[in-house]
């Protein structure tokens, strides 16, 4: 249940995208891109990559792993993303564990995936927090551990990601690395149902029939007041 973690380039450039010591190139690759000329946008970033510019390293790397403009290929992508990864680029590190976990361009290794997780998560990378919760939850790469999955589940969840959500409204459920709670699994659940969550959902009805109403209430109530955190 590893979350991939190839980003729309579209949102990437939001993200990302604050002017350029580049100029020219790196919008007309962007405009390129986004007019899915995939060839013409390759083109403009690869000198970009070549001399230093993180943001083209990075949709570079994107672009590979995903064959967009270019042939597939997980080794070039691995290639770009380690790169940047060793100089910190949190989003270049959890986009190499994921890699690394699934095998993708590099030997399949969930101790390293696990590292590059890790080195991700610290930073504060939604995505990052929640696949080194699932290592742990797993045990995979590392001693199982549901606390210590729980903890990076909801610093993920806290951030709004949907999948962390509904995995942290489980966990409740289940009384896994967090004390059983149907109050707060359904709330996590509702949250993330929010955001088009089917399972969260379903499980967030299943799980109503065996509440009161004044605990539905409760739940659907903090649900209402739960607010990400930056």
């Amino acid at each position: 249940m590893k979350l991939k973690l190839t980003f729309l380039l579209a949102l990437t450039f939001l993200f990302l995208f604050s002017g350029s010591v580049f100029g020219g190139n790196w919008e007309d690759g962007v405009h390129a891109y986004l007019k899915q000329d995939y060839k013409t946008a390759h083109r403009l970033w690869l000198p970009l990559a070549e001399q230093g510019d993180a943001k083209a390293q990075y949709n570079l790397g994107l672009m590979y792993e995903d064959g967009l403009g270019v042939p597939q290929d997980y080794q070039e992508a691995v290639n770009w993303y380690r790169l940047l990864a060793e100089q910190g680029h949190a989003k270049a590190q959890s986009n190499l564990g994921l890699m690394y976990y699934n095998g993708q361009g590099v030997p399949q290794d969930y101790k390293e995936a696990v590292k590059w997780y890790r080195l991700a998560a610290e930073q504060g990378n939604a995505k990052a927090q929640f696949n080194l919760g699932l290592m742990y939850y797993d045990g995979q790469g590392i001693p199982q551990d549901y606390k210590e999955a729980g903890k990076w589940i909801r610093l993920s969840a806290e951030q709004g990601l949907a999948q962390a959500q509904y995995f942290l409204g489980l966990m409740y459920s289940n009384g896994q690395g967090v004390p059983q709670d149907k109050l707060f699994a359904h709330m996590w659940w509702d949250i993330a149902g929010s955001k088009g969550n089917k399972n969260a959902i379903r499980d967030r009805n299943i799980i109503a029939k065996k509440m009161t109403p004044s605990q539905i209430e409760k739940a659907q109530e903090m649900a209402r007041n739960w607010k990400p955190k930056k």
